[in-house]
């Protein structure tokens, strides 16, 4: 949830360099050159329930051979294919329920039971259950379609809603990124845009108030506000008024809290073509770090704290764009609160100056892979809140284009 620019707490500091994608180890954290793939939760145990229904029918036999006559294990029998129903396909659960079935059987027919009325009932049992675990996994499998169905519009909503920009803008190298703070959700309410205009390059990095769908449809209004403006508006501060008055529109077609209390944190920058300058305006959002080639690094305070977009009724003055030095070899990172109020097991706030203070990096992507494996570790792997960031590096003059390759397999030496 986004909320207006306060003190957030001390995190731990950094220490040591990194170039060119070596790795700094230390007990405040690790960045390296390739992220590393968090953990699958509960892996261990969905290995074991996999493994349950042989197990259980392979118990089964050892408990009715071993255990004396009135002790059955037909519930393990039963409990087989209801396991493996949820975790495997159709035709392994058929399997399963079909050699639950037939160990049942084969018990009774080796104690020569098969005429009497109680294993009669069990073997029964075994066949009603494993028909109705058929019936669970074909509710399950059409479920599981449904979600896949889900999840691909959802990314088709994300690229539409929330593109990414191109590696390379008008000589500027850009990596953006989106971490989700729910499973499998996709886009909520913190943006990000990178636009190449006659005016120069524009960016903008914000955070909707609020969650679901309500914040994604402001994400789409201020995208598009801004999509259009940058292009219009010959000055940022334009550009951050237009902003104001689609939010004012926005808000007055909605009903209830969200028409009064209704706001977006956003910072707005732009880039001139010539000069190695950069202006900023920040409505009420965490400032820009301004990562120098020699390690040094800065927060981009505004000179005077404004509030957030869409609060305009609270208070009216004009914006004033920040003018700072951008030299080259710098990066500007920009991030949401996501970042900033992320915790640890003792609920101490991650501090992104202090983290990657004295570190460079090779380039934007490889500062964003080990700025959000750092946040994974400092809060164990959880997260409450979105996260987006956006990192533009100005090159130096005369340095090589950055490409993305592919390893080469070097050709095999000669026989002989």
């Amino acid at each position: 949830m986004a909320h207006p620019r306060g003190a957030a707490g001390g995190g731990r500091p950094g220490g040591r360099t990194v170039r060119s994608g070596a790795r700094r180890d230390g007990p405040n954290g690790r960045y390296g050159g390739e992220p590393q793939v968090p953990p699958v939760p509960y892996q261990g145990v969905r290995r074991l329930l996999r493994a349950l229904p042989p197990l259980l029918i392979a118990g089964g036999i050892v408990l009715d051979l071993a255990a004396p006559a009135p002790y059955t294990a037909a519930p393990l029998f039963a409990a087989a294919p209801l396991v493996a129903a949820p975790f495997f396909s159709r035709l392994v659960t058929l399997l399963t329920g079909i050699a639950a079935v037939l160990a049942s059987v084969g018990l009774h027919a080796y104690e020569r039971t098969l005429d009497e009325a109680p294993p009669l009932t069990e073997t029964l049992t075994v066949v009603t259950v494993s028909a109705l675990a058929m019936v669970i996994n074909l509710v399950v499998r059409r479920s599981g379609e449904r979600l896949a169905s889900a999840r691909v519009i959802a990314e088709a909503a994300q690229r539409a809603v929330l593109p990414m920009p191109a590696e390379r803008i008008a000589g500027l190298q850009c990596a953006a990124r989106y971490e989700a703070a729910q499973a499998d959700a996709f886009i909520g309410g913190d943006l990000f845009a990178v636009q190449d205009t006659p005016h120069g390059v524009r960016l903008v990095v914000g955070d909707v108030r609020g969650k679901g769908m309500e914040a994604v449809e402001v994400v789409a209004v201020v995208i598009g506000a801004f999509r259009e403006a940058a292009e219009q508006e010959a000055t940022l501060e334009g550009v951050a008024l237009r902003l104001e008055r689609a939010l004012t529109r926005e808000g007055a077609r909605r009903e209830g809290l969200d028409a009064f209390e209704g706001f977006t944190t956003a910072v707005l920058a732009e880039i001139p073509r010539e000069g190695g300058s950069i202006r900023l305006v920040n409505r009420g959002h965490p400032p820009p770090l301004l990562l120098y080639g020699d390690g040094r690094l800065e927060a981009v305070e505004p000179a005077e704290p404004a509030l957030p977009l869409g609060m305009g009724e609270l208070a009216v003055w004009p914006d004033r764009a920040d003018e700072r030095p951008y030299p080259p070899g710098s990066t500007l990172l920009f991030f949401t609160d996501g970042v900033t109020e992320a915790r640890d097991a003792y609920g101490v706030f991650y501090d992104p100056a202090a983290r990657l203070a004295g570190a460079v990096f090779p380039g934007p992507e490889e500062l964003l892979d080990a700025l959000v494996d750092d946040v994974r570790r400092h809060t164990g792997g959880g997260s409450t809140d979105d996260m987006a960031l956006l990192a533009v590096t100005r090159p130096v003059a005369g340095a090589p284009e950055r490409r993305r390759t592919m390893p080469v397999v070097p050709p095999a030496p000669p026989h002989g």
